[in-house]
Protein backbone atom coordinates (compact mmCIF):
# COMPACT_ATOMS: atom_id res chain seq x y z
CA UNK A 1 0.00 0.00 0.00
CA UNK A 2 1.41 3.41 -0.93
CA UNK A 3 1.70 6.14 1.88
CA UNK A 4 0.48 9.28 0.88
CA UNK A 5 4.33 11.37 1.86
CA UNK A 6 2.08 14.31 2.47
CA UNK A 7 -0.23 13.04 4.66
CA UNK A 8 3.04 11.70 6.57
CA UNK A 9 4.13 15.17 6.33
CA UNK A 10 1.24 16.63 8.32
CA UNK A 11 0.57 13.97 10.79
CA UNK A 12 4.57 13.86 11.81
CA UNK A 13 4.45 16.55 14.92
CA UNK A 14 1.78 14.59 16.48
CA UNK A 15 3.82 11.18 15.55
CA UNK A 16 6.60 12.86 17.57
CA UNK A 17 4.96 14.32 19.90
CA UNK A 18 3.25 10.90 21.04
CA UNK A 19 6.96 9.52 21.14
CA UNK A 20 7.95 12.54 23.36
CA UNK A 21 5.46 11.77 25.75
CA UNK A 22 6.61 8.38 26.35
CA UNK A 23 9.80 9.06 26.39
CA UNK A 24 9.49 11.44 29.60
CA UNK A 25 7.40 8.38 31.28
CA UNK A 26 10.22 6.15 30.64
CA UNK A 27 13.06 8.46 31.84
CA UNK A 28 11.19 9.45 35.15
CA UNK A 29 13.00 8.59 38.46
CA UNK A 30 11.51 6.40 40.91
CA UNK A 31 11.07 7.77 44.43
CA UNK A 32 14.06 6.00 46.95
CA UNK A 33 13.50 2.42 46.98
CA UNK A 34 12.97 1.07 50.82
CA UNK A 35 13.96 -2.21 51.93
CA UNK A 36 10.93 -4.32 52.56
CA UNK A 37 12.50 -5.51 56.18
CA UNK A 38 13.11 -1.99 57.54
CA UNK A 39 9.56 -0.66 55.65
CA UNK A 40 8.07 -4.06 58.25
CA UNK A 41 10.53 -2.69 61.06
CA UNK A 42 9.57 0.84 60.99
CA UNK A 43 5.73 0.47 60.32
CA UNK A 44 3.10 1.56 62.71
CA UNK A 45 1.92 0.01 66.08
CA UNK A 46 -1.90 0.39 66.10
CA UNK A 47 -1.73 -1.75 69.47
CA UNK A 48 0.41 1.12 71.65
CA UNK A 49 -1.76 2.95 73.95
CA UNK A 50 -0.80 6.18 71.58
CA UNK A 51 -0.02 6.38 68.11
CA UNK A 52 3.31 5.34 66.97
CA UNK A 53 3.07 6.24 63.36
CA UNK A 54 5.21 4.65 60.44
CA UNK A 55 8.39 6.26 60.21
CA UNK A 56 9.06 7.54 56.77
CA UNK A 57 12.46 6.46 55.90
CA UNK A 58 13.26 8.35 53.33
CA UNK A 59 13.98 11.38 55.53
CA UNK A 60 16.30 9.06 57.45
CA UNK A 61 20.21 7.90 56.49
CA UNK A 62 19.95 4.18 55.94
CA UNK A 63 23.01 3.70 58.43
CA UNK A 64 21.38 5.13 61.26
CA UNK A 65 18.53 2.04 60.96
CA UNK A 66 18.52 -0.56 63.77
CA UNK A 67 20.41 -3.67 62.65
CA UNK A 68 22.85 -6.09 64.36
CA UNK A 69 26.83 -5.60 63.69
CA UNK A 70 30.04 -6.65 64.84
CA UNK A 71 31.17 -5.11 68.01
CA UNK A 72 34.20 -6.30 69.98
CA UNK A 73 33.61 -5.37 73.58
CA UNK A 74 34.97 -6.59 77.07
CA UNK A 75 31.46 -4.95 78.16
CA UNK A 76 29.02 -7.92 79.66
CA UNK A 77 25.81 -8.57 77.17
CA UNK A 78 22.95 -6.32 78.47
CA UNK A 79 25.24 -2.93 78.32
CA UNK A 80 24.16 -0.15 76.85
CA UNK A 81 26.77 1.85 74.99
CA UNK A 82 26.08 5.53 73.67
CA UNK A 83 28.80 6.86 71.10
CA UNK A 84 27.48 9.90 70.82
CA UNK A 85 29.95 11.59 68.34
CA UNK A 86 28.86 8.64 65.84
CA UNK A 87 25.50 8.99 67.03
CA UNK A 88 24.94 5.12 67.77
CA UNK A 89 23.97 3.63 70.72
CA UNK A 90 24.93 0.07 71.09
CA UNK A 91 22.93 -2.94 73.43
CA UNK A 92 25.72 -5.63 73.80
CA UNK A 93 24.52 -9.17 72.75
CA UNK A 94 28.15 -10.44 73.18
CA UNK A 95 29.76 -13.18 71.06
CA UNK A 96 31.48 -9.91 69.66
CA UNK A 97 27.96 -8.50 68.49
CA UNK A 98 25.40 -5.95 69.44
CA UNK A 99 22.29 -4.39 68.19
CA UNK A 100 23.10 -0.56 67.11
CA UNK A 101 21.04 2.20 67.05
CA UNK A 102 20.89 5.43 65.01
CA UNK A 103 20.30 8.17 67.98
CA UNK A 104 19.91 12.11 68.05
CA UNK A 105 22.60 13.38 70.30
CA UNK A 106 23.07 16.48 72.53
CA UNK A 107 23.43 20.61 70.73
CA UNK A 108 26.80 20.69 71.89
CA UNK A 109 29.65 18.77 73.90
CA UNK A 110 28.23 20.91 77.22
CA UNK A 111 24.65 19.53 76.92
CA UNK A 112 25.80 15.84 76.60
CA UNK A 113 25.86 13.24 79.76
CA UNK A 114 29.02 10.74 79.71
CA UNK A 115 30.09 8.30 82.22
CA UNK A 116 29.10 5.53 83.56
CA UNK A 117 25.03 5.20 84.75
CA UNK A 118 22.53 2.57 85.49
CA UNK A 119 18.83 2.22 84.15
CA UNK A 120 17.23 3.31 87.42
CA UNK A 121 13.86 2.92 85.92
CA UNK A 122 12.00 2.72 83.06
CA UNK A 123 8.85 4.30 81.67
CA UNK A 124 6.37 3.79 78.49
CA UNK A 125 4.73 6.63 77.39
CA UNK A 126 6.79 9.04 80.25
CA UNK A 127 5.25 12.13 81.65
CA UNK A 128 8.41 14.76 80.86
CA UNK A 129 9.20 18.01 82.22
CA UNK A 130 11.48 20.32 80.84
CA UNK A 131 14.42 20.85 83.78
CA UNK A 132 14.80 24.58 85.58
CA UNK A 133 17.76 24.91 82.96
CA UNK A 134 15.60 24.76 79.73
CA UNK A 135 13.20 26.72 80.97
CA UNK A 136 15.46 29.67 81.73
CA UNK A 137 17.45 28.88 78.44
CA UNK A 138 14.66 29.12 76.11
CA UNK A 139 11.14 30.34 78.22
CA UNK A 140 9.04 30.91 75.19
CA UNK A 141 9.50 27.56 74.11
CA UNK A 142 9.36 25.80 77.57
CA UNK A 143 7.64 28.16 79.72
CA UNK A 144 4.08 26.69 78.49
CA UNK A 145 5.04 23.22 79.88
CA UNK A 146 7.20 24.19 83.01
CA UNK A 147 4.71 22.10 84.91
CA UNK A 148 5.45 19.31 83.15
CA UNK A 149 3.29 17.29 79.79
CA UNK A 150 1.17 13.62 80.90
CA UNK A 151 2.45 10.92 78.34
CA UNK A 152 1.22 10.69 74.70
CA UNK A 153 1.62 11.08 70.54
CA UNK A 154 3.04 14.98 71.11
CA UNK A 155 4.99 14.74 74.61
CA UNK A 156 8.97 15.18 73.42
CA UNK A 157 10.36 11.93 75.14
CA UNK A 158 7.56 9.55 72.57
CA UNK A 159 6.62 6.57 73.51
CA UNK A 160 9.24 5.12 75.95
CA UNK A 161 12.08 6.43 78.90
CA UNK A 162 14.85 4.94 79.61
CA UNK A 163 16.14 7.12 83.11
CA UNK A 164 19.67 7.35 83.86
CA UNK A 165 21.35 7.70 87.55
CA UNK A 166 24.05 7.36 88.94
CA UNK A 167 25.24 6.34 92.60
CA UNK A 168 21.49 6.07 92.96
CA UNK A 169 20.30 9.86 91.75
CA UNK A 170 18.40 10.58 88.64
CA UNK A 171 21.12 12.43 86.52
CA UNK A 172 18.01 13.92 84.61
CA UNK A 173 19.47 12.38 81.34
CA UNK A 174 17.23 9.80 79.72
CA UNK A 175 17.31 7.06 76.55
CA UNK A 176 13.85 8.08 74.97
CA UNK A 177 11.68 7.85 72.23
CA UNK A 178 11.13 11.10 69.80
CA UNK A 179 8.11 13.07 68.16
CA UNK A 180 11.01 14.46 65.57
CA UNK A 181 12.29 10.82 63.51
CA UNK A 182 14.40 13.33 60.74
CA UNK A 183 16.12 13.96 63.81
CA UNK A 184 18.03 11.13 64.34
CA UNK A 185 21.54 11.34 63.49
CA UNK A 186 22.04 14.60 64.66
CA UNK A 187 23.47 16.49 67.24
CA UNK A 188 19.70 18.68 68.41
CA UNK A 189 18.72 17.83 71.74
CA UNK A 190 19.10 18.89 75.16
CA UNK A 191 21.27 16.40 76.00
CA UNK A 192 19.18 13.68 76.48
CA UNK A 193 19.79 10.61 73.89
CA UNK A 194 16.85 10.34 71.22
CA UNK A 195 15.65 7.02 69.66
CA UNK A 196 13.00 6.53 66.96
CA UNK A 197 9.87 5.38 68.85
CA UNK A 198 10.65 1.93 67.20
CA UNK A 199 14.01 1.34 68.45
CA UNK A 200 13.16 2.69 71.72
CA UNK A 201 10.77 0.41 72.47
CA UNK A 202 12.85 -2.10 71.30
CA UNK A 203 15.75 -1.29 73.66
CA UNK A 204 12.50 -1.11 76.13
CA UNK A 205 11.75 -4.48 75.77
CA UNK A 206 15.42 -5.78 75.75
CA UNK A 207 17.01 -4.11 79.02
CA UNK A 208 15.90 -4.65 82.67
CA UNK A 209 15.82 -1.91 85.29
CA UNK A 210 19.50 -2.00 86.44
CA UNK A 211 21.07 -2.58 83.38
CA UNK A 212 24.40 -0.68 83.07
CA UNK A 213 24.74 2.24 80.34
CA UNK A 214 28.27 3.77 78.87
CA UNK A 215 27.87 7.44 77.74
CA UNK A 216 31.01 8.16 75.89
CA UNK A 217 31.95 11.65 75.55
CA UNK A 218 31.08 14.11 72.84
CA UNK A 219 33.78 15.50 70.74
CA UNK A 220 32.83 19.38 70.41
CA UNK A 221 33.94 18.93 66.52
CA UNK A 222 31.63 15.95 66.31
CA UNK A 223 30.13 16.54 62.63
CA UNK A 224 26.18 18.12 63.12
Amino acid sequence: MRIDRRAFVIGAPLAVAGCASQREMIVAQPGPTIDPHYRAMYDDMPDEKHPVDAVDLTQIDERFLRREVNFPTPEPAGTVIVDPNARYAYLVLGGGKAIRYGVGVGKTEAFNFNGVATIGRKAEWPHWTPTAKMVAREPERYGPVAAGMQGGEDNPLGARALYLYRNGSDTFYRLHGTTEPYSIGTMVSSGCIRFLNQDIIDLYNRVPVGSRVIVRPARATAAA
